[in-house]
């Protein structure tokens, strides 16, 4: 037969069975490496990495009040040791906000001999407790285990919304600094005073509106931020410095739209001019309303004079006797400290990275805070809308990697210690005879 002659299935067959056997083929080698954890990790989605530091952070600051319960006396609020639900769900200003969702706001002021106003539920804003009291009205829930939750879980919705701020309203900074939204996002779950974020306070809820403005403002968003800004009038005191954000940023987009690197029609105009007009309503609502229902125009303002020092509220007054009261003579040099940190902190490089609408938020509500209330420990609590000072403490040290890494860890570590003092030293409370009045 010759070789080109065609073979025959048998002469196959024969070949196969004398063959003997074949050696197993070798698997192709691959040429990407097997990813790790940490690699497996960090392709999860943006959502869950901000969770995952929001869930350990709120598991962190739970294990310091349960700690400071422990050595809690019996007081005008609970027992001896109380339980975490009653820790965070009655003390102190919780307390208040539970009146009101419980009992309503008076229609007259409370006042002393003298026909001073006395501390009344008007100080607190309705937003917060009215939701919690219609969770109570629908579920049967109580007030102690409803409150801190919604609280809690109002935190999580802003923590994902100040992510999302950072990463559209700072492209320059977050250029700079990779990472930057999730950093931002752990100095603030790690800010001193950040317990309050799962307290039966407000903060979560400002939190959460304060940064849903300034993200809907950011991406031109103007009639859903004009009803958050309203909610947020209802929520805290602090819509009017966002009327301050909305006019910068209508600024920057006619100076842009000058240049050709922007357009700003009628219909850009007439938006922004409705957004500040209800930043401005929103500041003043709820003074106003608190004036109409006491039949006193003045009432709130009254309200909030029986918290000070001294009856009177000038912009910026408290400033002249209350850092003497903690600090006698050494009072005037950590006040002048203060204030210069806090406009380097303003100043720096990494601040003016910022968008214009994050930069202005964070001078505009830190003047205004500065302005309005009396210096005593709320003051580090008002801080933490501020939140954009987190990104700017994050993108100082931008370069080198090890350098930015060695930065952030430090400010961290530092924050949680200064966050467990904070729970330790302020949120533990033996108070006397009828204390709160």
């Amino acid at each position: 037969m010759s070789a080109d002659a065609p073979r025959s299935d048998a002469d196959v067959a024969v070949d196969a069975a004398t063959a003997g056997p074949t050696e197993p083929s070798e698997p192709a080698p691959t040429t990407e490496p097997r990813a790790g954890w940490w690699d497996r990790v960090r392709g999860w989605p943006w959502w869950v990495h901000v969770l995952l530091v929001w869930a350990a952070s709120r598991l962190f600051v739970a294990g310091a009040f349960v700690w400071t319960a422990t050595v809690q006396e019996a007081n005008v609020w609970t027992g001896a040791n109380p339980s975490y639900q009653e820790f965070v769900g009655l003390f102190y200003d919780a307390g208040w906000y539970r009146q009101v969702a419980e009992s309503g706001y008076p229609a007259e002021l409370p006042r002393d001999e003298q026909g001073l106003v006395q501390q009344n539920p008007w100080a607190f804003f309705p937003l917060f407790p009215m939701l919690v009291r219609a969770l109570m009205t629908l579920t049967g829930g109580t007030w102690v285990v409803l409150a801190p939750t919604v609280a809690l879980l109002l935190s999580a919705a802003a923590v994902l919304v100040v992510h999302e701020a950072v990463r559209h309203g700072a492209p320059r900074a977050v250029a700079a600094r990779p990472g930057l939204p999730l950093a931002t996002v752990a100095l603030v779950c790690a800010f001193p005073t950040a317990a309050v974020l799962q307290v039966a306070y407000t903060e979560s809820a400002a939190l959460l509106l304060v940064a849903a403005s300034l993200l809907l403002l950011v991406r031109r968003r103007y009639g859903w931020a004009a009803l958050v800004v309203v909610a947020l009038g209802f929520t805290r005191a602090v819509a009017l410095p966002m009327a301050a954000v909305v006019v910068v940023h209508a600024g920057v987009r006619w100076w842009r739209s000058r240049r050709g690197e922007d357009t700003f029609g009628r219909r850009d105009a007439a938006g922004l001019v409705g957004l500040a007009v209800a930043a401005g309503i929103s500041g003043v609502a709820w003074p106003a309303i608190c004036g109409w229902v006491t039949g006193v125009p003045d009432g709130y303002l009254q309200t909030q004079e029986a918290w000070r020092g001294v009856r009177e509220v000038v912009p910026f007054s408290g400033w002249t006797y209350v850092p003497q009261f903690w600090f006698g003579e050494w009072g005037t040099p950590v006040m002048v400290a203060g204030f210069a940190l806090t406009a380097a902190v303003l100043l720096v490089p990494a601040a003016w990275r910022l968008g214009p609408e994050l930069h202005t938020w964070s001078a505009a509500y830190v003047v205004y805070i500065l302005a309005v209330i009396e210096p005593g420990s709320s003051l580090a609590r008002f801080l933490l809308l501020a939140f954009p000072l987190g990104a700017v403490t994050a993108g100082v040290v931008p370069r080198p990697a090890w350098a930015r890494r060695l930065w952030f860890g430090a400010v961290l570590v530092l924050m949680l210690g200064l966050q467990v003092l904070w729970v330790r030293q302020m949120w533990q409370f033996n108070p006397q005879g009828d204390w709160p009045p």
